[in-house]
């Protein structure tokens, strides 16, 4: 039985026989019988495991690179950052992070760990060098979360700690700095990069440990990171329990049930309609950033405003998206929209709403649907009132045939975000509303942050109570209703 070099190596490190540079693989005889026989059979599941954990790894490709190859291929294409957070990852604190020491320390990790082979990719998919897995090591991310799923390797405390540090903003750690200014002597601050820099001084003074993580969650609820609170508040339960919560890949491992897919490129469409004039562009840039297919519109009066809105669903590729975006900006009273028109009953936000309904349009069927409507009331003309857009008037020709909206419920899957303040914020020079521009702030810092959609819309509530606390004649009104039934992250 042939082996190749690097299969040779990966099974004796799964059996840990490994010493030096010796390996000790034997061929099976299929004629052996009595102990013998019995340590064969021994040899034979080790070699199944070893067999079924490479299939994990490396699908179609047992003719593997030399393994110490492999780990000069990786240590040369990593960047001096990730280096950084590697060394952290296995608990080494070392000023040299060089291409060389890099390589000697994975060396010695992967040759005498019991798991080198989990231990080096696991490091791989925490980095999210998905290149380098294909490339290198012939396996993809898919693979490789599977692989780990009940097998981590590496240290979860260190794990969380390194996925908070990619989480953090220039702003964030700047806070946490001010916030520890009277716990750290401030020659170590001045030399503070990183979250992690600021973990392993903590841990010399032994305030943070695996096993007390209280300070940092209490510092991250201190500077408004309640996102990452959150998720040292998990991991704590989690240890607590005794039930391993697989961090080293985060959101990456949610099921269906609990996280909205929203994968595609564009993720759906986004519809801006600005009857205004003043934040249409800005909704725009936000929403492309989001990775969104974006639509505006501009000075549209109630007519022309159903119209754009019935046009969406009649092109069947405006509707093969993870999701879908609406965004109005119009003049309105109490729960109706105006568009340029001057008087009138307008258009009625919930037929808005209901345009989009698993009933009226079968392809968007439990798939998130986001409203976001800023109305500037104006006094009602109800003397000149017209006739409402009747339910007749609404098309509902978004698909047809046998679709999810048998089993989910018509109003599911509904975030709708409604601010609303007096017309006269209008008459001010190149306006802004606050509303939008707490919005979008918010959706920017949601997507660096991987903060799912509630939690970024409780920014945007705290920017509108503190700007009516400081403006009592300028008052903004939000109303946030929604109906999902799962986590939102627009990334």
């Amino acid at each position: 039985m042939q082996y190749s070099p690097g299969l040779k190596l990966l099974a004796a490190m799964s059996r840990g026989d490994c010493i030096g540079s010796k390996l000790h693989l034997r061929k099976i005889s299929p004629h052996c019988n009595g102990a013998e026989a019995q340590r064969d059979t021994i040899g034979q599941s080790e070699r199944n495991s070893v067999r079924f954990d490479l299939s994990l790894l490396f699908l179609k490709s047992m003719a593997l690179p030399d393994q110490l190859q492999a780990i000069n291929q990786t240590a040369e294409a990593l960047s001096s950052g990730e280096r950084r957070r590697i060394f952290y990852l296995c608990e080494i604190v070392d000023t040299d992070t060089s291409v060389a020491r890099m390589k000697d320390m994975l060396t010695s990790k992967v040759m005498c760990h019991e798991r080198g082979h989990l231990f080096l990719i696991e490091l791989l998919l925490q980095l999210r060098r998905f290149d380098i897995l294909k490339k290198v090591y012939n396996t993809n991310r898919d693979e490789v979360e599977k692989a780990l799923i009940h097998r981590q390797v590496l240290p979860r405390f260190r794990v969380l700690m390194a996925n908070i540090n990619e989480d953090m903003a220039n702003e964030d750690l700047n806070s946490v700095k001010f916030l520890l200014g009277s716990t750290l002597p401030r020659e170590i601050m001045e030399k503070v990069q990183s979250f992690l820099d600021v973990i392993i001084e903590l841990e010399k003074l032994d305030i943070v440990s695996p096993e007390r993580v209280d300070f940092v969650e209490e510092c991250f609820r201190n500077i408004g990171r309640v996102d990452l609170a959150k998720k040292v508040t998990a991991y704590k339960m989690s240890a607590t329990e005794n039930f391993p919560v697989p961090v080293h890949t985060e959101q990456h491992l949610q099921t269906q049930l609990d996280r909205y897919r929203l994968n595609t490129n564009p993720r759906g469409v986004c519809v801006i309609i600005d009857c205004v004039g003043n934040d249409g562009d800005m909704l725009e840039q936000t929403f492309k950033a989001l990775h969104f297919n974006v639509f505006l519109s501009k000075w549209l009066c109630v007519d022309e405003t159903l119209s754009v809105l019935r046009g969406l669903f009649r092109k069947r590729e405006n509707l093969e998206g993870d999701g879908f975006v609406c965004c109005i900006i119009s003049r309105g009273v109490k729960d109706h929209l105006l568009g340029t028109d001057s008087y009138g009953a307008g258009l009625h936000l919930d037929k808005v709403r209901r345009l989009f309904t698993a009933d009226s349009c079968p392809m968007l069927a439990g798939k998130p649907k986001l409203f976001f409507i800023q109305r500037y009331s104006v006094p009602e003309f109800s003397p000149h009132a017209r006739m409402e857009h009747r339910d007749e008037d609404l098309e509902t020709d978004g698909g047809s045939g046998q679709s999810r909206c048998d089993i989910i419920p018509t109003d599911a899957d509904v975030f709708w975000s409604h601010c609303w303040t007096d017309e006269r914020q209008l008459e001010q020079g190149h306006h802004r509303s606050i509303y939008l521009k707490a919005l979008t702030d918010a959706l920017h810092k949601g997507q660096r942050r991987k903060t799912h959609l509630v939690d970024v819309h409780t920014e945007v509530n705290g920017a509108i109570f503190e700007h009516n606390t400081t403006n009592p004649d300028a008052q903004y009104n939000i109303d946030l209703k929604h109906t999902l039934r799962k986590d939102l992250y627009l990334q």
